[in-house]
């Protein structure tokens, strides 16, 4: 077996012979002596249950989904209007001062003024309530787009609020603005009754918290080093043959088991895993109205067909994590194909699921660190880990604001979002979403250190700068069923590392 293998950048790559080989090695190495060798930090983990959402009677779907609109324009407007002010209050044009308009209505052709309001994308390609509405009618519905941009250019920009709609052009608008982000608008109207736009701005990064800046997250005296933050998206887990390498490969490594004393020691840093949506593969697909009616009219016992349910992936992921939980604590989010509500947020995956790992569920710990313990969360998620501020998603957020433009990479879709204020500007126009009526906590108040993404089809990693100073560690989290890799982030430094497990076929 061979062990780690350098490579020229800073990502290593953990690289195993055979399965056969590696098992076999693996043995050699006694529990007695690993566990004099090697021990773990605990992790001093706060979540901050951001996006739980209110329980029994107290949840309403009956509210109409226009208003959260309304609501991120009421509350993201003030920090708008500031940065605004301080770009245009001393702008002039042709000897013309620029001046406020409170309302896009009260606009006035040939004045230059600035305006605020939320951008809405008039589109042909999106979709709309009437393919749901087809689908549930056994008619045949457009397939899923993979953009919503049109190829003949036509689609069209409105700035609106509770006045109306006001349709902006101009060649300042490439920065790629898509429906949900409040933006403010300087230009003119046109005789059209179009407002021609010569330059933007939005409410850019928040403040930002000091590390440890919660007096009840301080960390122990004790303590001389922070561990290391592991992160997966995408196990994918099928229930077949066929996962099982890859998955035996990740609990080895992370548990300690693979390869020799230096990767064991550099595993033994890893003080918390996190892992990022789409635990479970796609579920069964939709059945034809013949095979419907078929198994509608068979005998079923207990409200559903034994017959068509596989229990086998849940099994998996549950005996997963209680290999990993005696010794690592695990964070785990629901992604889009895990069995959880589809809308966001997410709520947390429930604990019928894993009957072995939720024995260590909320461990009966006095201080907010831990050694042990699963937390089922919810998509997005926020929590302060080692006095860090993080941000995270199982990546369908990211997934549909990269429809809305052309040329765009996953990590400037991030960057944006961050600087809206918004981590889920699309909703819920394409992006179903919980209808919020007095507060959007998809409204970021407080600017990460970490924001990441699960389910990318690559690992990438930025540091994005602030107007006040702030810096925030962008990842993209890949798929661990087809990459293997698992990104690790140094929780002193914030230094980011990627991990790659896979089996070196031997020569022919």
């Amino acid at each position: 077996m061979q062990g780690v293998v350098p490579m020229m950048d800073s990502p290593w790559r953990l690289l195993m012979a055979a399965p056969a080989t590696f098992c076999a090695t693996r043995s050699a190495i006694t529990i007695e002596d690993a566990a004099s060798d090697f021990s773990r930090n605990a992790s001093a983990y706060k979540p901050l249950h951001t996006f739980e959402l209110p329980t029994g009677a107290e949840k309403h779907y009956h509210h109409q989904f226009a208003d959260m609109y309304f609501l991120r324009l009421v509350q993201l407007k003030q920090a708008v209007k500031q940065k605004a002010h301080d770009a245009w209050d001393d702008f002039k044009l042709g000897g013309e001062r620029a001046s406020y308009v409170e309302r896009v209505l009260d606009v006035r052709q040939g004045e230059l003024c600035w305006v605020v309001g939320t951008v809405y994308m008039e589109m042909a390609l999106k979709p709309n309530v009437l393919d749901d509405l087809s689908k549930e009618h056994w008619i045949a519905a457009p397939p899923p787009r993979e953009t919503y941009v049109s190829p003949s250019g036509a689609d069209e920009l409105m700035l609106e609020d509770e006045s109306g709609r006001l349709r902006i052009i101009g060649d300042s608008l490439n920065s790629h603005y898509v429906t949900g982000c409040i933006l403010a608008a300087l230009g003119t109207e046109q005789a059209d009754g179009s407002f021609q736009v010569i330059a933007t701005q939005y409410a850019d990064l928040p403040r930002q918290p000091r590390r440890w800046e919660s007096e009840d997250a301080a960390p122990k005296a004790k303590r001389e080093r922070s561990g290391k933050l592991a992160l997966v998206s995408g196990l994918d887990i099928t229930g077949t043959p066929d996962d099982d390498l890859l998955l035996d490969l990740l609990v080895e490594y992370l548990t300690g088991e693979a390869t020799g004393p230096p990767d064991q020691t550099a595993a033994s840093q890893i003080s918390r895993l996190i892992i990022a949506g789409n635990s479970l593969a796609h579920a069964s697909p939709i059945l034809n109205r013949d095979d419907f009616n078929a198994k509608k009219s068979a005998k079923k016992h207990y409200g559903y067909d034994a017959s068509s349910y596989n229990a086998t992936p849940a099994e998996k992921l549950d005996s997963l994590l209680s290999q990993i939980l005696p010794s690592l604590p695990i964070t785990i989010l629901p992604g889009e194909h895990d069995p959880a509500n589809v809308a966001l947020p997410q709520q947390p995956l429930h604990p019928a699921l894993f009957p072995l790992s939720r024995a260590y569920a909320n461990p009966p710990v006095q201080s907010k660190e831990s050694l042990e313990g699963l937390d089922s969360v919810t998509n997005p998620w926020e929590a302060d880990v080692e006095g860090w501020r993080i941000l995270g998603t199982g990546g369908q957020t990211v997934d549909d604001l990269l429809k809305y433009v052309d040329d765009v990479e996953p990590l400037d879709v991030m960057e944006m979002m961050l600087r809206w204020r918004c981590i889920a500007p699309t909703a819920p126009d394409t992006l179903w979403c919980y209808p919020f009526q007095d507060d959007d906590p998809l409204i970021l108040r407080e600017c990460p250190h970490i924001y990441f993404a699960g389910n990318r089809e690559k690992f990438e990693s930025r540091v994005v700068q602030g107007p006040a100073g702030q810096q925030v560690l962008l990842l993209g989290v890949p798929r661990y069923s087809t990459t293997g890799q698992i990104v690790l982030v140094d929780m002193e430094t914030l230094d980011v590392e990627l991990v790659e497990v896979g089996v070196v076929q031997p020569a022919s």
